[in-house]
């Protein structure tokens, strides 16, 4: 009988990887490109000011860039007493925990978001992120699920 891998990742990483960049990317696009075809067509007393057009059009390709960084590379993660079973929704991997050489994660977001490093690249790279799932009152403390994962790894070097 095998034994059912646990999930590491948040059940919200599906509306953070695919739903909420839609969303974001979409709509601040859609404002500052309504902005810009305003100026330039000549509208500009109807218009807001180009310093504004110049302000929008940094906060969207700032952002954007933020959300790829923070989101979209957000991978599904579950674990069992042997393997890393990783997955970008269209493809999963099983990656031996031996593999795993460091686990990290960012405090500063508050999804807190895991790094795992691998000793070599898999299929998705030298190292993958989760967000991990949501807890309450964790502001500041380490999540469980970074020494859990380096726990399991050491048990396999």
């Amino acid at each position: 009988m095998s034994e059912i891998p646990e999930r590491l990742s948040s059940l919200q990483t599906f509306i953070f990887k695919f739903i909420f960049p839609v969303v974001w990317i979409g709509g601040f696009s859609t404002g500052t490109v309504a902005m810009w075809v305003s100026f330039l067509s000549g509208n500009k007393p109807n218009g807001a000011p180009s310093e504004i057009k110049y302000v929008f059009l940094a906060l969207t390709i700032a952002g954007s860039a933020y959300i790829y960084w923070s989101c979209i590379r957000l991978k599904r993660v579950r674990m069992d007493r042997q393997f890393l079973y990783i997955s970008n929704y269209a493809q999963e991997i099983k990656v031996p925990l031996s593999m795993a050489e460091s686990v990290s994660e960012f405090r500063w977001d508050n999804a807190h978001p895991v790094t795992i490093h691998f000793v070599r690249p898999t299929e998705f790279g030298s190292s993958i992120t989760f967000m991990p799932k949501v807890r309450l009152f964790g502001f500041w403390s380490s999540h469980p699920v970074v020494e859990q994962i380096r726990s399991a790894a050491k048990l396999h070097c």
